[in-house]
Parts: C-alpha cells; structure tokens; sequence
C-alpha cells in the first residue's frame, strides 16, 4: 500500500500542468537537473539501503517526469547522433518538433521500430556494425538510462572506466601507471579484448538481473533490425548505437574486480614477509581490460 501510494503521488507530480504554456525555447533547464538529480540522489540512497522496492517505484517516477523526458529529448537532439535518423527517417531538428516529442515518451502502448543496420570502418580495416534506433526509441532509452545509471554507478567496479560519468581513459591510463611503476610492481601484463561483447551478450542474462522496467527491456532487446531493406531478429547482445548499450554492457562485465580479488587476497604468511600480495589486479575499459599479473600467464 505504501509503494501504491507513493507511485500515485509521483503522478500527480508529473501531471500535465508542469508544461502549461511552456516551448521548447522557454525551458528552464536548471530546473529540469535539479529534480532529476534529486530522484537519482534518493534511487542512489535507496539502492545503498537494499530497499529495492523503493528503487523500482522511484525509477518507475522518474521515467513519468515531464523533467526526465525533457532532458532525454534534449540530449538527442544535441548530441553527435541528430543528424542521423533510423528506420523512419524522422529527425528533431526544430523547437517545435522537440517540445512535442516530449509527450511522445510513454510506456503504456511503446512499440520501439527495428534498429537501422549499418557498418561502419575500424582502424584494424575490419566492419563494426552499428544498431541506429530512431529518434524516439533513442529518447526513450535515454530516459530509461537516467533512472538505470544510478543503480549501475553504486553497483560497478571501482577500476571500471569506459562510458561512466566523470571517468575517461586517462584515468584508466593513470590507474595503470600506479601499479605499474613502482619497483615491486608486478612484471607481467595481461592485456584482453572480449570479441563481439555487445553482440552476444545474454538476453536471459540481461533479463534476468538488469534493474530496470523488464517489459520495455525485452521490447528493446528484440526490436530487430533492418538491412538492405530487410528485417532480422535480433536473438543475442545489445547493439551498438543504443544509448542505453554501453551501461548494460558494464553491467554485465562488473563483477570481474571482486571475482579477482576473491581467488588472490593476501595471504598472511608470518614465517616468511608477514603478509603476501598476489599481485593481480584488474582495469577495465567497457570490454577492454588489462591485468596485472605476479607471474607469467601459462
């Protein structure tokens, strides 16, 4: 009763009067941060807390915030990506065109369009395909992210650095040289690549411990997509050119760090040094990572 309660305020909340008499151009979008900040701060206090339920029904208000949704049409249409459409060739490129989307982003009856298939040049020479959603299918992803990414920030590796906020691959490339440079640094570098990562991830995996609304989920996850005028399904992974991709990537990766940690703690040895480090330590750039390693891998 309490969660029902709780998710009936947060409609009134977000009921239409935010936006009377409002455009695109006359936004306040200090206004906009804040509340969200707010829902993500408490979504981040929540999952420190273990009340789950409480996580579930604050992410089920923010994904109804006319803030939420404003900022989710604002980054697509600000980002590298607005120029390019998808499947329904469908760009928001005017104000008008951009205060109207906002509406657009409801649960109840979405039906995301198959994503738009194209490959794109790797500097090895090789083919990366990339999954292109339409502008709204995008928008919705973004929304979706604001309230998933406050979870996958408390939840990940402390050594994870691609695609999170405020972290980059310098500070990757600065976590390397901490434990590499010193003296009693470990010899040995294990550097690896997980082939195809975002297009075999699990999609029984993703459903199954992903903290986010499942049905819009499976609906992203089995979208399809198009090439050469064709349609495909679309059976594994998450696609490359999806907002949203990269932080399910992540998610699946976390883990790794503890996982390492765990098979190599120190040791305490009294009759020898006192204490032994294994010296085996994990950084980790979305699929990407390098290992420190004691001693030669076999």
């Amino acid at each position: 009763m309490k969660e029902e309660k709780q998710m009936y305020e947060s409609k009134k909340s977000c009921a239409s009067s935010d936006r009377r008499g409002q455009t695109w151009e006359s936004i306040d979008w200090n206004k906009c941060e804040q509340a969200v900040n707010k829902l993500q701060a408490r979504i981040v206090k929540a999952q420190k807390a273990g009340k789950y339920g409480k996580v579930k029904t604050l992410q089920w208000t923010l994904t109804h915030s006319f803030y939420a949704k404003t900022l989710a049409v604002k980054r697509v249409t600000s980002n590298n990506g607005k120029k390019t459409s998808g499947v329904d060739n469908v760009l928001w490129s005017t104000p008008q065109s951009k205060f109207k989307a906002i509406v657009t982003l409801k649960r109840r009856g979405y039906k995301p369009q198959p994503l738009k298939r194209v490959n794109i040049k790797k500097s090895n020479g090789k083919l990366r395909p990339l999954g292109i959603p339409t502008m709204k299918d995008r928008a919705m992803q973004a929304l979706y992210l604001m309230a998933l990414e406050p979870v996958s920030e408390t939840t990940a590796d402390n050594y994870s650095f691609g695609f999170r906020k405020d972290r980059s691959a310098a500070d990757a490339m600065a976590r390397c040289h901490a434990l590499l440079s010193r003296k009693c640094s470990a010899e040995w570098v294990l550097e690896g690549d997980i082939k195809g990562c975002f297009d075999h991830i699990s999609h029984n995996w993703l459903m199954e411990n992903i903290p986010t609304d499942k049905t819009i989920l499976q609906k992203w996850l089995k979208c399809g997509f198009v090439y050469n005028k064709e349609l495909f399904p679309t059976e594994e992974g998450t696609p490359q050119g999806g907002i949203i991709s990269p932080t399910l990537a992540n998610m699946t990766l976390d883990g790794l760090q503890e996982l390492l940690e765990t098979n190599f703690p120190w040791e305490h040895i009294p009759e020898k040094t006192g204490w032994y480090c294994p010296k085996v330590r994990l950084v980790r750039y979305a699929d990407d990572w390098a290992q420190r390693m004691r001693e030669a891998p076999s």
